[in-house]
Formats: C-alpha cells, sequence, structure tokens
C-alpha cells in the first residue's frame, strides 16, 4: 500500500497504475483496489507479472515498479523528461536500501556505480523503456531469477540506458533478514554463475 499511495501522482496526471498480482493469499487484490486502474491476476513470477502488466497497459511508456519500492516525487515527470531530451528508449533510477545501517549506503552506492558503468539495471532500480522497444526485444523472458537482467542485455544492445540520480527506496528487509555481508556475496556469486551460463533455474535453487 505504500507504493500504490505514492504512485496516485501518476494517476492524477493522467497515467495508469496496473498492479500484477502472482496469486498472493495476503489480501493484497482488496487493499489495492481503490489506488489502481487495474488488477490482473497471473502466473507467480516477476516476469509473468510484468509482460501480463505491460500486455494490458495502454501508456506509451512502461515503468516497472517492485512492490518493496517507494518513489520520488514528480518520477514520471523526471521519466518523460529524459525520454524526451534523449534518443535513448529506457533508463532506470538510482537506489537507496531503506534500513539505517551505514553498510547499506555503500552497498546502494557500488549498486548504482556498478549500473552506470555496465549498462545492466536491477528490478529495484525502476526499469523504464518505451513500449516500442520493449515490443522490439520481446519483454521480460519467463525466468524464476535474473530476467531483469536479460531484459537489460537486450535493451543494452540497442542502446545504454538512460541514468537518472534520483532515488528510489527500496526494502533492505532481505538484506537485514539473511545479514548483510552474506547477502551482497550471494548477490556477487549468482550474477558472476549467470554471466559464466549457469542457469537461471540453477541459480533459483541457489538464491532460495
Amino acid at each position: 500500500v505504500p507504493t500504490l499511495t505514492l504512485l496516485q501522482a501518476l494517476r492524477v496526471h493522467g497515467h495508469e497504475v496496473i498492479l500484477a498480482d502472482g496469486g498472493s493469499h495476503d489480501g493484497t487484490p482488496e487493499l489495492a483496489r481503490a489506488l489502481v486502474d487495474q488488477i490482473i491476476s497471473s502466473e507467480p513470477g516477476r516476469a509473468r507479472q510484468m509482460n501480463a502488466g505491460a500486455a494490458r497497459a495502454q501508456g506509451e511508456v512502461l515503468w516497472f515498479v517492485h512492490a518493496d519500492t517507494l518513489v520520488p516525487a514528480h518520477a514520471e515527470q523526471l521519466i518523460l523528461d529524459a525520454l524526451h531530451n534523449s534518443t535513448r528508449q529506457w533508463g532506470r533510477f538510482d537506489v537507496r536500501l531503506s534500513g539505517r545501517d551505514k553498510r547499506l549506503r555503500m552497498i546502494a552506492w557500488f549498486m548504482n556505480l556498478r549500473s552506470r558503468l555496465s549498462g545492466i539495471a536491477t528490478g529495484d532500480q525502476g526499469i523504464f523503456v518505451s513500449r516500442t522497444l520493449f515490443e522490439q526485444v520481446g519483454g521480460y523472458a519467463e525466468l524464476p531469477l535474473m530476467e531483469d537482467i536479460e531484459l537489460c542485455r537486450r535493451l543494452k544492445r540497442r542502446h545504454r540506458p538512460l541514468c537518472l540520480r534520483q532515488q528510489l527506496v527500496t526494502s533492505s528487509r532481505r538484506w537485514e533478514a539473511r545479514g548483510i555481508w552474506r547477502t551482497m556475496l550471494l548477490m556477487w556469486r549468482l550474477r558472476l554463475y549467470y554471466a559464466l551460463g549457469v542457469d537461471a533455474h540453477t541459480l533459483a535453487r541457489l538464491y532460495h
């Protein structure tokens, strides 16, 4: 609900907010019904859910926001201005982890730097893309993990992303529950294995 509350500004300005629910059992659709334009039920899995939402969206620009992410004020205008002032058709925001531990600030700084250097974004960074380009590259591959990395690889073949320095705030709960350093090392291992060609289904088993 906090995420959707912040997205109400988009609806005020005529933009559409779609919730893609992957079969949750916590009452999410009922809680969200007044805060969205459409609720879509799909099979679980971020890639499936985001593809389902994109297929129903009416707009020319798609913005994928995770449920545990808080967006900055005027985010939609930041996206539209960035796309209007560039020939590039996709991009992402910087990210900040929500916890107070100083190590989380350092990790987020490195995440943003790595993304800026590599041209690869993660879902936590709020990937936005023109509908035309998204459809041209085939949308999200229905992988159980690394679907964001795989999409960015295909988008990057067209051109590098727009990297907005305004920050999204994403939950640090996962990092704090598993241990900050342990989680960071796990993420690095998974990305390395994926770069070396390890199957995404194998990586998903390691992750979980």
